[in-house]
């Protein structure tokens, strides 16, 4: 989890042609005095420059999924969260999607299926985070924030159904002018996990 010893700065960018349009790739590298450096991404629609200024930008901070967004697992409902992200700020014009590392609402992948196996035995996503020792929700968005005042975002319209991303975006300094509700598709093997994260963790309907 990040703390005050952690800073990232603008490492590389280029753009790239995608299914979504032509996006502006920008990486960011996690510094200080952890062992690991991480590499988090800024996904841009339309010209850098377009981002800065007091309007509000339409935004997404989402932290990574390797089962949902590699292996197309259908425990939960990431992929399609990712894709319908991106598929919005290209249609916008203007637009950021803040892809940060943080695996398994921050617990990593090892932790992650150690998760899910107690989910196979039984448990709930939040039950099977605290049966490992960890809280609900490790996630940080201080590394995000940095990221979007880097890119001259001060205010975003946000793409989430979470207002602690709402809170922890504001805390860190970045306005939340509005929030724009973003649920992907439930199907019979993530009904449940959905259901849990507004029942326990408060996400909006």
């Amino acid at each position: 989890m990040p703390g005050p010893e952690t800073s990232v700065f603008r490492y590389s960018e280029a753009s790239i042609p995608t299914h979504n349009g032509t996006l502006t790739v920008v990486v960011y590298r996690e510094s200080g005095r952890r062992a690991e450096e991480r590499e988090h991404v800024a996904i841009v629609a339309g010209p850098l420059g377009a981002l800065a200024g007091g309007e509000p930008v339409l935004a997404r901070v989402h932290s990574e999924c390797w089962t949902g967004e590699t292996l197309g697992s259908l425990k939960c409902d990431c992929r399609e969260q990712l894709d319908r992200a991106l598929a919005a700020i290209e249609e916008a014009g203007r637009g950021v999607v803040v892809y940060l590392r943080q695996e398994g609402r921050g617990i990593g992948l090892g932790n992650k299926i150690k998760a899910y196996a107690l989910q196979a035995e039984g448990a709930d996503t939040v039950e099977a985070n605290e049966q490992l020792g960890f809280a609900a929700d490790l996630r940080s968005y201080e590394i995000a924030a940095s990221m979007l005042r880097d890119l001259g975002v001060q205010s975003v319209a946000l793409m989430t159904n979470n207002p602690d991303k709402c809170a922890g975006l504001e805390k860190a300094g970045i306005a939340v002018a509005r929030r724009v509700p973003h649920w992907g598709g439930p199907n019979e093997h993530n009904r449940d996990y959905l259901e849990v994260k507004k029942a326990k963790l408060g996400h909006h309907s």
